[in-house]
Formats: structure tokens, sequence, C-alpha cells
């Protein structure tokens, strides 16, 4: 049974090892714990709309994140930075980290298809179009769209023990927004057919998911009737617009003055002038309430032209 021994000497090397290896694992463990601090201090500084402190702070983590080689810490510290500086409006510096991010991400084995990353193409395709980097901006879009059209297609017989049913449907409502920023995209490019088409595909999504009531609902059928809009098509619009306004005051959408707003431009393109003064009157006030200085002078410049367009009608009418 000799070799069942082993000599004093190396067990105690082995004794020291695991005790090298347990004060190593400690260290660990206190260096991921004030990560997670100062992410929160970060995060907390974001929404406090502190953003040069909340960078200073993320570049902490992103160090301790790096010199303990804490790779989750490092992805999700990049993925931070990189949604502070879009909101920030530094385009090229949130460009580089959303693809830092998206190099970790699919380094640690993340496919393509998977949603977070779809999440940062999205963002990407956001950025270029910021850029009016066409080209780059279209095929962003596409791809995101054209990936989760294909894995939903993929997923929908999967049971409910391997795909759960909430699973399914955020990947339903990232196809939707997806299809809404590049509507929102096609339309400022003057694409007013395409992006009807993509509106029509995210609202029914939003429909089926959220159901009609939801305020993201709302405000799609409320841009889908834009888009038709655009395109002269001002009766089919306004039953949109009419639908979207009716139950944005129902939930008292917190967006209502928009709708509102939008309404009575359908309403002034119908040349129904009197019903379009009204609802700019009411969308006004409503914009007042909620402080929202650039809707309200947005509103006052459709009110004045209106006025111009009503005039001659007022005075044919007095002859």
């Amino acid at each position: 049974l000799a070799w069942f021994s082993r000599p004093a000497a190396a067990e105690e090397e082995e004794e020291q090892q695991g005790a090298d290896g347990a004060a190593a694992e400690d260290e660990a463990d206190k260096a991921e714990a004030e990560i997670i601090r100062l992410l929160k201090r970060a995060k907390l500084s974001i929404m406090k709309d502190e953003p040069e402190e909340a960078e200073l702070i993320l570049h902490d983590a992103l160090r301790l994140a790096y010199q303990t080689d804490n790779k989750k810490a490092i992805t999700y510290t990049y993925d931070l930075m990189a949604n502070l500086a879009f909101i920030r409006g530094q385009l090229e510096n949130a460009e580089q980290l959303f693809k830092a991010t998206m190099s970790y991400l699919l380094g640690g084995g993340m496919k393509q298809e998977d949603n977070a990353i779809i999440e940062i193409s999205l963002k990407l395709a956001s950025i270029y179009a910021a850029q009016n980097r066409q080209e780059f901006a279209i095929a962003g879009y596409e791809f995101c769209i054209s990936t989760l059209e294909e894995k939903i297609e993929r997923e929908k017989e999967l049971a409910e023990d391997i795909m759960s049913v909430e699973e399914k449907a955020n990947t339903h409502l990232l196809l939707g927004m997806c299809l809404d920023a590049c509507a929102r995209y096609l339309l400022f490019s003057k694409q007013p057919s395409q992006a009807q088409r993509m509106y029509e595909k995210a609202l029914q999504i939003s429909e089926e998911i959220q159901g009609e009531r939801h305020p993201q609902t709302i405000v799609l059928m409320s841009d889908l009737a834009t888009t038709l809009d655009a395109q002269g098509r001002f009766d089919e619009a306004y039953i949109y617009m009419q639908r979207a306004s009716d139950l944005a005051r129902q939930i008292n959408h917190p967006e209502l003055h928009m709708v509102l707003s939008n309404l009575a431009a359908v309403l002034m393109h119908r040349e129904r002038y009197t019903q379009a003064k009204e609802i700019y009157q009411e969308a006004l006030k409503q914009a007042k309430l909620k402080k929202d200085e650039i809707s309200v002078q947005h509103i006052r410049e459709e009110l004045a032209e209106l006025s111009k367009k009503s005039r001659p009608l007022t005075n044919s009418v007095k002859l």
C-alpha cells in the first residue's frame, strides 16, 4: 500500500497551493464586487445626467476588469461606455466601443443571430444613419431584420421547454424595433412607400405581442399614418391617425400632444381646416402641460401655416 502514502513535503506543498488558490479566488471576488459597485455608480451618474462623471467611473471599472481578466465585466463595461457615448452624440467613439463589445461577445462564443448581437448591430446601423452613411445604414438594418426573420421562422415550432414563450416574444419585439428604426430612416430619406411596409410589419408585431392600447403600438399607428400622409394618401392616413389619437386619449399617452399634432396635419392636408385648428390647439395645450418646448414651437408654426391656408377660403366665403 506504499503508493497510497505521500511524502510530507508534497502534502505541505499542496496545502500551500490550496491556500494560494483560495486567496487568489478571494481577491477575484473582491475585484468583481468592486467592479459591480463602480458600474452601479456609473449607471446612477447617467440617470442623474452626469455623463462626465459616469465616463470616469466606467474607465476605472474597465481598468479593474482588465487587471483581473474578467471578460464578462470587460464586455459589459464596453457596452455601457458605448451607450453613454451614443446618447452624448459621440458617434465615432460609440461605433468603436460597440464594435469592441461585439468582438468580445463573438469571441466568447456568442452566435451572430443572438439578440444581444442584433441589438448592437441595430445601434451601429443607427449611428451610420445619423452620419448619413446610407449604404452602411441600410445594410445594417437589413442584416438585423433578415437575421431575426430567419431566426423566428426556425424557432416558431420549438417546444416551450426548449424556448419559452417570453423568449420568442422578446425576439419578435426586437424585430419590431428594427423595422421601426429602418422605417424612420427610410421616411427621413424620402422613401415613404418602403417605410410604410416596414411600419405595417412593426405595427402587426406590436399589436400581437403588446396589444392595441400599448403606448408603442399607438406610436407605430401614428407613424404609419405619417408615411401614408407623405404619399398623398390622406384618407387612409386619417383612418389610422384618428384611431391612434382615440387610443392615446383613452390611456393618457405620454406623447398625446405629438399624436394630436400629426392628426391635425392630416386634417390640414385633407383641407379640413376648422377641425385641424381645433386639434392643433388641443395639441398645443397638451405640449405646454408636458413642458415640451420643441413641440410647442412646431405646433405654433403649423398653426401659422394653417392660418395662411385657410385665409383665402375665408375671404372667398365673405365675398
